[in-house]
């Protein structure tokens, strides 16, 4: 009995496994907490950790070709009621941001395969697009910002009403407390994904290293790949 629910639990997780290995945003994730620690070790030096930094970063802009439309979507959907025009106003510029940054990074991907041959114009819009790339950070940051803080506020008002009740006992309150937790984690992702763009973009390099770059993104690759974890079944006891 105790076997089979060893086999259970090894055949769960590993179908949680291939479950996340199926999507294309999780290998990109994967790729890009490769990129950075290898940006981390190479420090900008030459190298194999160089690299391995070069050909990851080029095989992760074929996990984003037509990604773009995914924002555009998300640029023409409704938001929900309710939501502050302020905050619908930097959701929008946010999705339009990183389609822009999206659709740009794949003439990037076009020059350094070299099929497009104009290797300057490649390296100019690779430049703008990254700053559109920073640009969607900082909005997803003030977004995130004042979300969170909508939700401190509803729950606040949760606790009012629960008065002398036990508040994590309240099915709402712990549905805003998680939810406020995770929107807590995009919103260091998010800032610290300004401090990569910013890298990259070399705005403040003898700040903002290329060790220091490696660092913050490997961190924030970690956080997405974390992000993307599918959730554990429950097995039943024997």
């Amino acid at each position: 009995m105790a076997s089979t629910t060893l086999l259970d639990v090894s055949r769960a997780e590993l179908g949680l496994v291939v479950m996340y290995l199926n999507k294309a945003e999780a290998r990109d994730k994967l790729c890009r907490t490769i990129q950075y620690g290898s940006k981390f070790l190479s420090g900008g030096q030459p190298g194999t950790a160089q690299n391995v930094e070069k050909s990851t970063s080029l095989a992760r802009k074929v996990f984003r070709l037509f990604k773009f439309v995914n924002d555009l979507h998300g640029l023409i959907s409704p938001v929900p009621k309710g939501t502050p025009l302020p905050l619908v106003l930097l959701g929008k510029s946010k999705n339009a941001l990183l389609s822009t940054f999206l659709f740009l990074d794949q003439i990037v991907w076009l020059g350094r395969s070299g099929i497009y041959k104009n290797k300057e114009r490649a390296e100019l819009l690779g430049r703008i697009s990254l700053f559109c790339w920073m640009g969607s950070s900082v909005c997803t940051t003030l977004v995130e910002i004042g979300e969170i803080g909508r939700l401190s506020l509803s729950m606040k008002k949760i606790e009012k009403g629960l008065k002398h009740s036990n508040k994590y006992h309240d099915e709402k309150y712990r549905a805003k407390l998680k939810e406020s937790n995770e929107r807590s984690l995009a919103l260091i992702k998010s800032a610290m994904d300004i401090v990569v763009a910013a890298g990259l973009l070399q705005l403040d390099p003898k700040k903002i290293t290329p060790r220091v770059t490696g660092a913050f993104g490997f961190i924030t690759s970690l956080i997405s790949c974390y992000q993307l974890l599918p959730t554990r079944p429950k097995i039943k006891a024997p």
